[in-house]
């Protein structure tokens, strides 16, 4: 029986109850009916005797008769009169008997029971019990409150939150092109740069670096003993390791190529795969080509011990990889070295249509391009900082415009996600951001197609896509059931019965 059929037969098992329990209220009415009409008779006979023997009291007075009673006549009376029987009959109002449900402790018997009942009572089986358990006046109150607070709405902005969110948008898409710009020369990236470097570091560190030799070059140091302790399988870094099989390879794009490299559950899982089946898997022109490796050896007396052993192979790898190579960032002349992808960024391989800039590329091949120019995930944490401002201004200055315009009190004035005005400011200022940051890279890049698209800030309009979508959904299901608010309400539900 699914939980749906279940909630359905206790429901239609309450609507029977609730039956039993109305009858029983009648029943104790007529009851009651019966009770008070004996009594208004008892009363009307009580006042018609006192009346009767007021009359005759008079009547006595009246006439100075003095009634003397012997004994023997009294006897005789008694025995004469009153204990002669009468045809007098007492009229009787009968009761029917309650129609009862034995309980029994097995649900199934308790079912058949209240089934049999439905039948004798000539009660149908409700399509929709959880409406008959529920009086008029409750049903209205549900359905405002459902209307209310589980619904989507369409926002409804005024012309000073359009004009907020804006101003937000436009903070960002400023700081979005001064500070970040492309690649490792913004003052943001230079920053992104630094603690990366720190974090592969700190990594280190915990993994039992010793901070290098005196004088060496400390990062360099980090990464050559994260190589070292961390090796795979998958690490092939020209055209020529693969056999050919993948064309086009360097060591400046080998990172988004290869799968493995992808610090998202994609890349976890092509890593564990690889090193599990002594194979490197990597993309190239939207195709996934396989290659076999020399045998790999992973640590584990048994599977679990071997997975754990393989993610901490990939993530030790990634961070080694994270601030680019040991020998790249060895160098005295050395730069930002190749990076890995940003999140799910390697997926853009797959996506090998179209004929872009002057040497007719597809858009595959312009994506390697553009991570070859340094658009690795240490220009996706400068690139999130314009998002992170842009969000975080938009939405306090909706609470503050609830509090002191609106004036809301503080606990509604909380910036939750169903709200339909802040999603659509939302939407301004991310849209905004991406006006902003479209336009600077259209002119700052010349025609040129990578510089284009390595100007641009992917985490924006990414962020912009997904407000958009939910935006354009709130809208055309205006009216509908938020299942997420639902789902948020009885989880909370759930946890404050837990703890009552």
């Amino acid at each position: 029986m699914t939980q749906k059929s279940h909630l359905h037969d206790q429901a239609q098992a309450l609507l029977i109850q609730q039956h039993q329990l109305d009858q029983t209220n009648a029943h104790l009415d007529r009851m009651l009916g019966v009770l008070d009409s004996m009594g208004q008779d008892q009363r009307s006979n009580d006042e018609l005797l006192d009346s009767l023997l007021a009359q005759a009291q008079s009547v006595v007075d009246a006439q100075d008769v003095v009634f003397v009673v012997e004994e023997h006549e009294r006897v005789l009376f008694e025995r004469e009169v009153l204990a002669v029987p009468t045809d007098y009959q007492t009229t009787l109002q009968p009761l029917k008997l309650l129609d009862i449900v034995e309980i029994d402790e097995d649900w199934s018997d308790c079912l058949a029971q209240l089934d049999s009942y439905a039948a004798r009572q000539g009660l149908e089986r409700a399509e929709d019990p959880f409406c008959g358990l529920m009086t008029d006046s409750q049903r209205i109150a549900l359905e405002k409150r459902i209307q209310a607070d589980f619904t989507l709405k369409a926002a409804a902005c005024d012309q000073y939150d359009y004009m907020i969110a804006g101003t937000c948008g436009l903070i960002g898409g400023l700081v979005d092109v001064f500070f970040v710009g492309v690649p490792g020369t913004g003052a943001l990236g230079k920053w992104a740069d630094e603690q990366t470097d720190d974090m592969v570091k700190g990594f280190a560190r915990l993994n039992g670096w010793k901070g290098g030799r005196e004088g060496s070059n400390k990062i360099a140091s980090a990464i050559g003993f994260l190589e070292e302790k961390f090796k795979i399988n998958y690490d092939h870094a020209t055209s020529h390791a693969t056999g050919g099989a993948v064309q086009n390879m360097s060591m400046k794009n080998h990172h988004v190529k290869s799968l493995g490299h992808s610090p998202d559950l994609l890349g976890l899982f092509f890593s564990i795969l690889d090193q599990f089946s002594n194979t490197a898997h990597f993309v190239d022109k939207g195709k996934l080509i396989s290659v076999n490796t020399k045998t790999f050896e992973l640590s584990g007396g048994n599977l679990v011990a071997k997975v754990f052993a393989g993610f901490m192979n990939w993530l030790g790898h990634l961070f080694s990889d994270m601030a680019g190579s040991s020998g790249g960032r060895g160098k005295v002349d050395a730069g930002r070295g190749s990076g890995i992808p940003i999140p799910f960024y390697s997926l853009l391989q797959f996506i090998n249509v179209g004929s872009f800039g002057q040497h007719k590329q597809t858009f595959a091949t312009l994506a390697v391009k553009v991570f070859e120019a340094g658009y690795d995930m240490r220009h996706g944490l400068a690139m999130a900082i314009p998002v992170l401002i842009t969000e975080l201004l938009t939405r306090t200055m909706w609470v503050i415009k609830q509090r002191f315009y609106h004036q809301r009190q503080w606990r509604d004035c909380l910036p939750t996600p169903g709200n339909p005005e802040l999603r659509r400011m939302l939407v301004v200022g991310h849209g905004t951001l991406c006006l902003v940051d479209g336009t600077d890279a259209a002119l700052r890049s010349g025609g040129n197609i990578v510089a284009f698209m390595a100007r641009g800030n992917l985490i924006a309009w990414v962020r912009l896509g997904t407000l958009a979508i939910k935006d354009l959904k709130a809208c055309y299901a205006a009216g509908a059931l938020d299942v997420d608010v639902v789902d948020a309400y009885l989880e909370a539900e759930y946890a404050r019965l837990l703890t009552a």
